[in-house]
């Protein structure tokens, strides 16, 4: 099984990047290969739905080290664990997503590559833009 790290490089504070990322209400703003509408909260997991349907997910607790790792429960009631974390940069801070391919197709592979990609770039311009 393959995997891939997927990171964008950010001038804002790593604490700052990490608090707008772990707010569940922003999601929909910055991942929308996760969460396409608003998210509700059942529970400690969040609902929301996504290009694959409705799907729950469950985050890291609120943390110092910056880690976001998640599961996404998939419609089908697969779990799949997405290690995501901010950390300390030299120019701010760095998102790093790790992609693995499990059972998908390495076309599929490569176009969830794209959509994290797209998705941590979504991010980026948002803070850029003071958010």
């Amino acid at each position: 099984m393959r995997s891939l790290h997927i990171s964008v490089v950010l001038e804002r504070d790593a604490g700052e990047v990490y608090a707008f990322a772990a707010d569940p209400d922003n999601l929909p703003r910055w991942a929308a290969g996760l969460a396409q509408s608003d998210v509700r909260r059942e529970g400690s997991a969040l609902v929301t739905h996504s290009p694959m349907g409705e799907v729950s997910i469950t985050f890291a607790p609120q943390n110092a080290f910056g880690v976001l790792d998640h599961d996404v429960r998939l419609p089908s009631g697969q779990v799949v664990h997405n290690p995501l974390r901010v950390v300390t940069h030299p120019q701010g801070s760095e998102v790093v997503f790790t992609l693995r391919q499990r059972d998908l197709t390495d076309e599929e592979f490569e176009r969830d590559a794209a959509a994290v990609r797209q998705d941590l770039e979504q991010l980026r311009a948002l803070l850029d833009e003071g958010v």
